[in-house]
């Protein structure tokens, strides 16, 4: 799974998607229930770099989309949830095929 781009793209999807499920759980203790931030200092952190991470392999798969694509893909990112939604999508229109061929400059 990790041996190629999609791969990297997939699990750092999802990985981003429960990065951010921990970090509202956290904020949601913090704020709401016990007014302990312990929860925001532990997700907070793996969510940075987790959302990093997937900008950086979302870039790597700049060379396969088009620019509309790559913009949705790293547009997703922002809201909770978004890139498990992009995922989907572009597992189900053929964007996350390994056998698709890579853009060339011409195209």
């Amino acid at each position: 799974m990790l041996s190629s781009p999609v791969g990297r793209f997939r699990l750092l999807a999802m990985a981003e998607a429960v990065s951010w499920a921990g970090l509202l759980l956290g904020m949601f203790f913090k704020y709401v229930v016990v007014q302990n931030e312990i929860g925001v200092k532990v997700f907070g952190p793996i969510h940075g770099l987790v959302f990093v991470g997937y900008v950086l392999v979302t870039l790597m798969m700049a060379q396969q989309w088009d620019r509309k694509t790559l913009f949705w893909a790293l547009f997703a990112s922002i809201p909770p949830f978004g890139t498990v939604v992009f995922e989907r999508w572009a597992a189900k229109t053929g964007r996350l095929d390994d056998t698709r061929p890579v853009r060339t400059a011409e195209d």
